[in-house]
Formats: structure tokens, sequence, C-alpha cells
């Protein structure tokens, strides 16, 4: 199964690619009036099969100011491309990437490769066949 990770931001979507069990950079798009088209084209050319998205909350489960954007954005593309979405933890993923990535924009892809290889490293096929 091949997942596209996705790091949501008000102004930016940091993504990733799943190669196997391991999760990869992929690059920065901006959130904007052509995401959905933009990410659907990623969806065809990449062969995904499952999206897993980083929930905003934090450790202790609390919503923040983009929460209530990030959810309305998992319904929105849960409805547009027919595919499995799943959320992973994305608490500590900037941080994470910002010490592996110098650049801000870099620094979302990463965070979103952090996040994809989060739910990798817990067992997606598990998952995947739970939810399924």
């Amino acid at each position: 199964m091949r997942y596209l990770g996705i790091d949501y931001g008000a102004k930016r979507i940091g993504l990733a690619i799943s190669s196997e069990n391991i999760a990869f950079p992929r690059g920065v798009i901006p959130n904007d009036a052509n995401l959905f088209a933009t990410l659907a084209d990623i969806i065809k050319k990449e062969k995904i099969s499952a999206i897993v998205v980083g929930d905003t909350r934090s450790f202790g489960g609390l919503a923040n100011p983009v929460t209530k954007e990030a959810d309305a954005f998992v319904e929105r593309l849960k409805r547009e491309t027919g595919l499995s979405v799943a959320s992973a933890g994305e608490a500590g993923s900037s941080v994470e990437a910002g010490r592996h990535a110098p650049s801000e924009q870099k620094h979302d892809d990463a965070a979103a490769a952090f996040i994809l290889q989060r739910y990798l490293d817990m067992g997606a096929s598990r998952v995947d066949s739970d939810h399924a």
C-alpha cells in the first residue's frame, strides 16, 4: 500500500510519500483554491491508496486554533478522493523536523514524513484492516 502523508497548515501543506514502510518528504504545496486539484494530481501520479493526515491536537488531545479547519479539510479530503483517510498524532513533528531541515519550507514536508512514519511504525497494515 502506498500512502500520502499530510502536515496540514493554514498557508502550506507538507507532503510525504511512503515506499513500503519508509516515509519520504515529497514537497510543499500552497493551501489555496487549487489545493484539492493539486492533491488529486499527486494521488494519481504517485498511485496513492490511502492518506494519513497529522492530527493537530496536543498530546493531551486538546484542540488548537487550527484543529477545526484541519478537521474540515480531512472531511473534504475523504469526499473528494474517495480514499481512506487516517490520522496520526503530529505533536512534536515540527520540532523533530526542524532538527533535520534548516529551511521553513523543507520543515513542512519533513514534518509530514515524521507523521507518516509514525503511522507506518504503528503497524499501518494492521490499523488499515481494522478500519476496512
